[in-house]
């Protein structure tokens, strides 16, 4: 009887953390996003008095917290209306022009910029190709995304054409590895960018649909 109840119980408890797995993991991101995102934000509020936002000297309120965030996007919502305009990018341009001219900042910002720049450019088809490589050893394969298929003073160096290939860690992808490869050794697949990284970041558990064309 007692062995009964125990496994009986314990089939309970493992069907109930599968249903409240998913919900718990849901909320505990979107708490780390949060208060990511709040540590920044709540210094927009400078201008109030700790008196009124602050529960204690460092614990902002949480509802403050959400004006905070809130008034973070109406800015970078404005900001985007000013750079549709014309008087908006000019004085983006000078702004760009005086970052670049200030010792040290200027790489982290041009480094930065270049990057924001070929992540979010339409023309740039590499970006949104799944790969399939062999690695870190032959007979392994991993998942991979390839970012670009130019590389001149790589490629003047070797002499199969190369490509590069960002393999992202798993379960975090904003980590991993840049890797430089043959053409003929990296395997392009159909699946999205979107259903690449939701293969990853569950582990390979949520496996994305394919119909294989006769």
């Amino acid at each position: 009887m007692k062995n009964n109840f125990l496994a009986h119980w314990r089939g309970n408890f493992l069907t109930g953390l599968a249903v409240v797995m998913p919900a718990l993991i849901s909320v505990y991101v979107l708490v780390l996003i949060f208060g990511n995102l709040t540590a920044v934000t709540d210094k927009l509020l400078f201008f109030l008095p700790d008196s009124l936002t602050h529960r204690s000297e460092s614990q902002i309120y949480w509802y403050w917290s959400m004006v905070a965030l809130a008034l973070a996007v109406s800015i970078v919502c404005g900001i985007g209306v000013l750079a549709r305009n014309y008087f908006g990018k000019r004085m983006i341009e000078w702004m760009d022009s005086a970052l670049m001219h200030v010792p040290f900042l200027n790489k982290i910002y041009g480094a930065t910029k270049q990057v924001n720049d070929a992540l979010t450019s339409g023309n740039k088809e590499s970006f949104k190709t799944v790969v399939l490589i062999e690695f870190p050893h032959p007979g392994t394969w991993s998942l991979g995304f390839l970012t670009s298929e130019h590389h001149p003073e790589v490629q003047s160096r070797l002499a199969d054409p190369i490509v590069s290939v960002f393999v992202p860690a798993t379960p975090n992808p904003t980590s991993g590895f840049l890797l430089f490869l043959p053409e003929n050794k990296v395997t392009k697949l159909e699946m999205s960018v979107a259903e690449g990284i939701k293969y990853i970041i569950s582990l390979g558990a949520i496996v994305p649909g394919f119909e294989k064309k006769r």
